[in-house]
């Protein structure tokens, strides 16, 4: 889960300018290896589809049906262990960070869904997982946008 999160935040805006994390060979290298990928060109190009694929998916704007392309050629093969049922990912390894992403983004939908949303301050680029027993956070951070609105809406009614 905290993949997907990491994915979709990797491209924030910062004083109003957006800053990609993927964007620099170097940074991306350093973001795909932290996260257990290598770091390739490859991956790096992936991994860009795979976010902006899933920013759409997530807002709404594109059905799940594209993350479909990310997929292809990709199987699953179950092991049993004495832990239990395991599952390979089978896949190019340029490839595998971005499939992972998409299998954690299925997995949250499953057992979360409607949870991982974009934050609701239409300035901010940041998306949020949603833990809350209420579900109705709205913010990506309390102390930054969500401050920022209440602030913002508590002016507009004093003015």
């Amino acid at each position: 889960m905290d993949l997907v999160l990491d994915l979709l935040n990797s491209r924030p805006l910062v004083n109003g300018e957006e800053r990609d994390a993927l964007g620099d060979p170097a940074d991306g290298r350093r973001w795909a290896r932290a996260h257990g990928g290598d770091g390739s060109l490859a991956e790096l190009t992936l991994l860009r589809e795979a976010r902006d694929v899933l920013r759409d998916v997530v807002r709404g704007d594109s059905s799940p049906t594209a993350l479909s392309p990310l997929l292809e050629g990709v199987r699953q093969t179950p092991e049993v262990t004495s832990d239990g049922l395991e599952w390979t990912v089978e896949t190019p390894p340029h490839a595998r960070l971005a499939v992972e992403t998409v299998l954690a983004w299925a997995a949250t939908e499953q057992h979360m869904p409607g949870r991982l949303r974009p934050c609701a301050n239409d300035a901010c680029q940041l998306f949020l997982l949603d833990r809350s027993r209420a579900n109705r956070a709205r913010w990506c951070s309390m102390a930054a946008c969500g401050n920022r609105a209440k602030a913002r809406r508590h002016y507009e009614r004093t003015r």
